[in-house]
């Protein structure tokens, strides 16, 4: 029901202006009172109304004339304060004393009386339509989740049913001996049911057997160019961007001739991708594998018929198994619960993903007969051959109104995305998505709508940071297709791509995101389209020199959300017209080349993300920045000084990267800072003795002595390393790159006692440090950069991990001269994943960790 979801944005925006702007507006702020009284009123309805709806297209219509009226109102406030320049240079009281304008004010009156009348005729209408208030929440609507923060270490993917046996047969295909020829496999069914998680398993089971692997989605947004990049980052360091498909084809090949490779292909469409690609795949008769997953069979037929698998749907009894572990995790269920999950089960018809998705429902509710026995009565079965997606538009409909808004701003991102967790969250709060709690800040409150999803199945994880947060998420394309219809018919986002429709888009769409495009030849449509959606508060525009003819942003007024993802544009016109987005919130910038140094931010009064990470060289910090005092996160890859009063920053939680050459001013809500010291610091130690008395909510911090930076003296590591990091309990993650001096022994209680990330940059240590670091009882992961692996193999190539490390899950080790990696019996006994440079290095592991998974390219 995405009107409700409509309403809801909208009845939060009234509430946040009667909360502050109302003693400003005389009698028209009681016009803003009752138009908010009165949506509040038709919100008890929707719930009715919606169901209703699906039967009786005059209460379908009902509810698209409430969504509508919504969008006016939204539109006629966000007008209204833009006219009178909200948020300028002065407050809008001081706006109002110094320039009366009583007409602008009249005129807002005079909508509002209008919307009022459409909106008491909507709200009497409902009577004739049978559509009843719902105050009270039936019974089994009450959620009960477990706290995101005592689970995040122990809850994983639901775990695999019916599975097992498939892979076992793929991998005895992939084994064997009497194929010597390079086979390519094809699993085969529809979306659903679980290819891409068979495939994960045979990889994670199969990949250490083979000299080179990889695991590449592809998608139907299918570019061979790209595709043949990304495999060849899996084997070398480094590819140029611009080399044509000829070349590349050609180095694939050179790179894996006479090696034993696995490479998998998750969700091929087309026939085309592999006609086009076993040109870069040498057979040379060693027992290499190829393994493709897809809904097409055409594909299974050109790549190898008689190497085709097909994937059965579930029988019975692994379908309730697989509902049960969700619903009832390591719980046994009672009899007439049994009998419910039962019931429900075979209504999925065996497609594991309905029965995910039914089981995060299940999850959800009361485990009592009434709650259960709620979800199987209301579930919408009666469409035969929409079985799975009439289960997942069920699990849409029961989700809260505040999470449905979430979901759908997910239609937002490309088919197969891995989504910043980080990212997403700010663009929730900048939409306004996200409630204030007393007790949490704003973007904690987000997480646990961002866990919610994940627990009701509706976003897969697809990585977690250390605490066991949430670091970048998916959606299943079924699930992407619910959101997108869903999205599109409410005009709530709009996703635009090379095969889109080139027809003009509906103007009131309110959030649009545009991929794929190469070049300003390239779909020349897409931007056309573009200029239609001036009342869009969100746009994601993605893709290199495709918008070097972007239009002027001055026509987007409105926007909140704007999001530029590796756009090149050098016209000095494109980011001035930046200036007038006085309501943007979040403006993301990563990768782009565009001179935003010649923007001013003055006007920008309300802006609380600036993500200019990768932006490129010659990056200044914009005119203007450091006013504004609703900042909260400012990336930038290159190093940015400080204002010299930090007044409006008393809202910052995230700065990476700075400059320091004076004491660090109290920033008492700051979360993750990087710091680069220079040598004219003025202070170094007075910084380390100040640090946490001035940041007491800090939890990860960079430390960057100038090593980067040419134009640097370098500082010695323990003479800026903060002294006061043992007795700060909070810090989770540290960042150190500089140099040590041999004379200063490396210990432990330099650390603090319950770090969990340590990432090491440093050169200059005479002794192994691994000793002193394996005695951080709290540390799952430790990366340990080239300058420090350098020093420590200098002489005999080989490293030693004695006793200790109790709970490293990581190690990553990046150095190409490594000869050998030696861990002692019983140390890292929770080891899982070593990430290593050179192929060639040895490997000397006691038997319970014969299990860990070995990669070979060194990332952070």
């Amino acid at each position: 029901m995405a009107q409700a979801v409509i309403v809801n944005i909208v009845v939060g925006k009234l509430a946040n202006i009667i909360a502050k702007e109302i003693q400003f507006l005389g009698s028209v702020g009681e016009k803003v009172k009752r138009a908010q009284r009165e949506l509040t009123r038709i919100q008890s309805c929707l719930k009715d109304a919606d169901s209703k709806g699906k039967l009786d297209e005059r209460v379908h219509n009902w509810l698209n004339e409430l969504r509508d009226v919504a969008y006016r109102i939204e539109d006629t406030i966000d007008t209204f304060f833009l006219e009178v320049d909200y948020n300028q240079n002065h407050s809008f009281l001081q706006k109002l004393k110094k320039q009366p304008n009583m007409l602008l004010i009249h005129e807002l009156g005079t909508k509002l009386d209008s919307i009022q009348n459409e909106l008491e005729e909507i709200s009497n209408s409902r009577e004739n339509y049978g559509i009843i208030a719902l105050q009270d929440i039936p019974v089994g609507e009450a959620v009960i989740l477990p706290s995101r923060r005592a689970t995040y270490s122990e809850v994983d993917e639901t775990e695999v049913v019916g599975l097992h046996a498939d892979r076992d047969n793929i991998l005895k295909l992939l084994r064997c001996e009497e194929t010597p020829r390079r086979a390519v496999i094809t699993i085969v069914g529809t979306g659903g049911l679980g290819k891409t998680t068979l495939a994960h398993m045979i990889y994670k089971s199969a990949m250490a057997e083979f000299e080179y692997h990889m695991m590449l989605s592809v998608s139907q947004q299918f570019s061979l160019t790209e595709l043949l990049k990304r495999m060849l980052r899996q084997i070398i360091d480094s590819v140029p961007k611009e080399l044509d498909v000829e070349y590349l084809m050609r180095e694939l090949k050179k790179k894996l001739s006479s090696r034993r490779y696995l490479i998998i292909l998750d969700d091929v469409w087309q026939v085309d991708v592999w006609n086009h690609l076993k040109n870069a795949l040498p057979d040379d008769k060693n027992g290499s594998r190829v393994l493709i997953t897809s809904r097409s069979i055409n594909v299974a037929i050109s790549a190898d018929p008689n190497m085709e698998y097909k994937l059965n749907l579930l029988d019975d009894q692994k379908s309730l198994d697989l509902l049960l572990k969700k619903a009832l995790p390591n719980q046994k269920p009672s009899e007439e619960l049994l009998k419910l999950a039962n019931e429900l089960s075979k209504k999925c018809k065996g497609l594991p993903l309905a029965l995910v998705v039914v089981g995060g429902i299940l999850l959800t509710k009361d485990r009592n007969y009434h709650a259960w026995g709620r979800v199987l009565r209301t579930m919408d079965w009666h469409s035969e051959g929409r079985d799975c997606m009439d289960v997942l538009a069920m699990s849409y409909e029961d989700m809260p109104y505040y999470l449905k808004a979430c979901f759908l701003y997910l239609a937002l991102f490309p088919e197969d995305c891995q989504i910043s967790a980080r990212r997403l969250i700010r663009m929730w709060v900048a939409e306004g998505f996200i409630p204030q709690e007393r007790t949490k800040t704003i973007e904690e409150t987000a997480e646990d709508y961002l866990y919610e999803l994940f627990q009701r199945s509706m976003i897969q994880v697809s990585s977690r940071h250390v605490n066991g947060s949430i670091k970048r998420c998916h959606v299943h394309d079924l699930l992407r297709d619910l959101a997108m219809h869903e999205a599109r018919e409410e005009n709530f986002v709009m996703g635009f791509s090379k095969e889109s429709d080139s027809k003009k888009p509906n103007r009131e769409i309110r959030r649009a995101s545009f991929h794929s495009l190469k070049s300003h030849n390239d779909n020349s449509h897409l931007r056309n389209n573009l200029l239609h959606l001036e009342y869009s508060r969100c746009l994601l525009l993605a893709g290199g020199h495709g918008w070097s003819q972007i239009p002027n942003f001055r026509k987007f007024r409105l926007l909140k959300v704007l999001v530029l993802d590796g756009v090149i544009n050098h016209d000095v016109d494109l980011v001035r017209g930046l200036e007038n987005l006085v309501h943007l919130k979040y403006l993301g910038l990563r990768r782009c080349q565009i001179p935003i140094s010649k923007c001013s931010f003055h006007r920008m009064k309300v802006l609380e993300t600036l993500d200019m990470q990768g932006i490129g060289t010659g990056v200044e910090v914009p005119n203007g920045l450091w006013s504004i005092d609703t900042l909260r996160h400012v990336m930038c890859s290159k190093p940015f000084e400080l204002p010299k009063t930090t007044a409006g920053l008393k809202n910052i939680q995230t700065l990476q990267w700075v400059y320091f050459n004076k004491k660090m001013p109290l920033l008492s809500n700051l979360c993750k800072l990087g710091i680069v010291i220079v040598d004219d610091c003025t202070d170094p130690i007075g910084f380390t003795s100040n640090l946490f008395v001035t940041l007491p909510s800090l939890v990860s911090l960079s430390i960057d002595s100038g090593l980067r930076h040419d134009n640097f003296t370098l500082l010695r590591m323990e003479v800026v390393y903060p002294k006061a990091l043992p007795n700060y309990q909070d810090l989770q993650s540290l960042y150190l790159n500089g140099v040590w001096s041999a004379n200063v022994p490396l210990d432990a209680r330099l650390f603090p006692p319950h770090l969990l990330k340590l990432t090491l940059e440093i050169s200059g240590f005479y002794q192994n440090p691994m000793p002193e670091l394996g005695k951080l009882k709290s540390l799952k992961k430790l990366c340990l950069g080239e300058k420090v692996v350098n020093w420590m193999v200098y002489r005999s190539g080989r490293i030693f991990c004695p006793a200790g490390f109790p709970v490293l899950q990581y190690l990553k080790l990046g150095y190409h001269s490594m000869k050998s990696l030696t861990v002692a019996e019983g140390a890292m006994p929770n080891l899982k994943y070593v990430n290593v440079n050179d192929r060639s290095i040895k490997f000397h592991l006691p038997p319970e960790l014969q299990h860990v998974s070995i990669t070979y390219k060194y990332n952070y």
